[in-house]
Parts: C-alpha cells; structure tokens; sequence
C-alpha cells in the first residue's frame, strides 16, 4: 500500500543531534551535489551518494570515484534503465503524455524512480534522512520531497541548495576549500538534464524567450537543415499498446527506444521549443531534445485513433491530460496515478499493429498503420463500388440526431433580433 503523507524537514542551522546520523543523497556529480557532500558532513551526517543510470551519456564509474573523494562515505551507482523503461516510459507512452501539448516529460518522469531508489538505499542503509540537489526556483525539489512523501514520509528531507543561500562562485570557493574537485574547463552557460526519454537545457541565452536557440544548445540532434536529403522511415510494431519492434526485429524498450534517438536524432527530429508554466508559478523557456519520445507518441496515438472508438478516444484524451499534469507535479507516487494506469490499461488491449512514421529534416509524419484491430473498413469508407454503408438511412439518423436542435431553433425563432445577431439567441437580423 502507498502510505501519502507530508515528509519531515529539519532545521539546518544546528548540527544533527539524531541518534542515527545515516543521509543518502542524490548524486549527480555536478557541482551543487559534489559540495552538498562536505556541507552534509559539517552538519554531522555520514553521506551515502547515491547515483542512477537512466540513459544518460556520462562515465558512471566516474562520478562515484568523485562521491568518494568529496567524502561520501559509499556511494552506489544503480542502472535503472530497464526500470525506467518498463515501469515508468511504458505506460507514460500508453497515456500518451505530453506536458501543455508539448513536453514529453523526460526530467519528471524520471524523478520518482530515482526518489523510489533514494528511498530503497534509505531503508537498507537504516537512514533517517535523504537528500537531494535542488534549489528552491525549480520543480525537481517538488517532485523528490512528494516521492519521500508518497513512499516513506517518516523520513526526513533535506535540500541543501534550496537553504545555503550561496552563490555559484561561493560555491566553488567552498569547494576548493574542502578538496572537491571542480572541473577545469570554461563552464558551459546550460543546465542540461539527459535520460533515455529526452534531454533538456535551459539557461544561458535560452533564459530570453525571443531568440532562437544557437545550434551550440543541441547535442542530439542535427540541424534540419543538415539532416539527410532522403527520408528515412522506421516501422514500429506495437502489441498491447508497447512498442514491441523495429523494423521487423524485437526489442526491448530500452533498447528500441535507444536506437530511435539514434535515427531521430540524424534526421532533425525532436526538437522542442516551449515557455512551460512550472509549478511554483514561474514561466520558463525550456528546450528539449527528445526524437525517441516524438516518435513513438506520435505512432502510437495513430494506432489508438485505428483502432478505438471515438467515445472511449476522446475520455481518454481527456484523462491524457490529467496524467501528464500529475507526472509534472510530482504525484506519481498516489492513488489517481494508479487508478488513471488501470484505465489507460484497459484501453490499449487492441491497440496492437504495426505503424510507419516518415522521418524528414526535423519532423516525423506517420504515413501508414495497419491493425488486426483496426476499426478503418475499407467496404464502409470507400466511394467507389462495393460500398457497404446504407445511405438511405441518413436521412432519418439526422432528423433524430438533430432534433434537439430543430426544437430550440423553433422556441428562438419567436423572439425578435435586435442588432446584426440577438444577444444570446443566435438567430440573424
């Protein structure tokens, strides 16, 4: 049972006088986290790092080794990416959810999963507290102090970005105050986020919403512009609503969705440009690289429209919605996330078939699906001979169908229009 509740926060101005001084920290390997280490210890924690694979292009084995220099006590590196795969991308994909109509939600999909982790290491390390290295202007800080709350909200969180109100040059200075190494290189003017399901950057000149994003922002994807002259088309086979194959050959998610990045990426697509509404009420312009996710959302939403009904089609649109938000807003871990999962369950039963999405400098058109499914009947459609459909019967179908519009049209037309059009009334003058 998922127990909901409010996670403990604690005052940082004093030393921790806790029988049990265990804390495990989200880890990153950035500069915030790396300094989170030593400043943990100075309260009297014992920090355990704790870092995740999701996919993202960066040496792992690294960033522990940097856990430990900086005074982590342990540090655990966790390849998620199956998990991440399976249990959250999979039924994200099913709900086809997209923030505003336009972000695939790669950064807060992955958050609960890395949140269920911090609490797991928690358990098994006996820690009473878990931390993280958000600041207080975000949504990430939101979405990992609600996954302690959803999961274990006996622990106790603490976010040592959002309190120790130092500034980015501070921090440096700390950091070589206390041995932890900072890169040496100019430091790029991004925030970047990676996983399997996208990448995200912000900051810098993206910080002005009237400038188009420079090529240097990108990394994943080529210019429309360079993409190839020829359109490349993948053929995506879905069996239950997951995609289960590319191009004939099965795959595991993780990996399909690794190799449409690939393929995505070569051709321009996924590109997102978005002023998003964060939830702590701020407006953001966000961009983000996701060719897999654009991919497959827009194949599998054309196999749902083959094969469902227009009623059960436009419920579930509607609940798409809801799902999205509650991903953004760091509710994964409630009941309405596991009730809107059954629902969207039942709904992909038949949406199985096979889909091919037309990849061209930057967009992806889907261009043919076939379904043993699919509610499409050619005999039913067509214009030409062998046409199935009843014409005749249209004519009453219509005068039922519109008979609630006959009757209020006929109680109106009593009333006398004054103007071009009667205010409320719709009738013409």
């Amino acid at each position: 049972m998922v127990l909901i509740g409010a996670p403990s926060f604690i005052d940082l101005s004093k030393p921790c006088e806790m029988e049990t001084r265990k804390i495990v920290l989200a880890y990153s390997g950035g500069l915030d986290t790396s300094v989170a280490i030593p400043w943990l210890r100075e309260k009297g924690y014992e920090v355990i790092a704790l870092t995740m694979n999701l996919g993202q292009p960066v040496d792992l084995e690294a960033v522990r080794a940097k856990a430990l220099a900086a005074g982590a006590a342990r540090a655990y590196v966790v390849d998620a990416r199956e998990q991440f795969a399976e249990e959250y991308i999979a039924p994200a994909l099913a709900a086809n959810a997209l923030y505003e109509g336009q972000y695939p939600l790669s950064t807060a999909l992955a958050r609960p999963l890395i949140g269920w982790h911090l609490v797991d290491v928690a358990r098994r390390e006996g820690a009473s507290h878990v931390a993280h290295g958000c600041t207080g202007k975000g949504n990430d800080q939101v979405r990992f102090d609600l996954c302690t709350a959803g999961l274990a909200p006996d622990l106790e969180v603490i976010a040592p970005a959002r309190v120790w109100k130092m500034t980015r040059e501070e921090e440096v200075q700390y950091a070589h105050a206390h041995h932890v190494a900072v890169p040496a290189a100019k430091r790029t003017p991004y925030s970047t986020d990676e996983n399997l399901w996208g990448r995200s950057v912000e900051c810098g000149v993206l910080e002005d919403p009237a400038i188009e994003p420079p090529e240097e922002a990108y990394a994943w994807t080529r210019s429309p512009l360079e993409a190839p002259d020829r359109p490349a088309y993948v053929k995506i086979g879905f069996e239950g609503g997951r995609p289960r194959t590319l191009g004939g050959e099965a795959l595991s998610l993780r990996e399909l969705v690794e190799r449409l990045n690939r393929i995505g990426g070569e051709n321009g697509v996924g590109r997102i440009d978005h002023v998003e509404s964060r939830l702590v009420g701020i407006k953001s312009r966000e961009v983000y690289e996701c060719p897999a996710a654009t991919i497959l959302l827009g194949a599998h939403a054309a196999l749902e429209a083959l094969v469902l009904p227009r009623d059960l089609l436009e419920t579930k649109r509607s609940l798409e919605q809801r799902y999205s938000l509650l991903i953004y807003d760091g509710l994964w871990f409630t009941p309405l996330r596991e009730a809107l999962d059954a629902f969207v369950a039942t709904t992909q039963v038949r949406v199985s078939g096979e889909v091919t999405v037309k990849l061209y400098k930057g967009s992806a058109r889907v261009v043919g699906r076939t379904s043993p499914y699919s509610m499409y009947r050619q005999d039913l459609a067509t214009y030409s001979g062998g046409d199935r459909y009843r014409a005749e019967m249209a004519e009453g179908f219509i005068y039922v169908w519109g008979l609630p519009t006959r009757t209020w049209s006929s109680i109106g037309s009593k009333a006398t229009a004054k103007g071009p059009l009667a205010a409320g009334t719709g009738i013409p003058r």
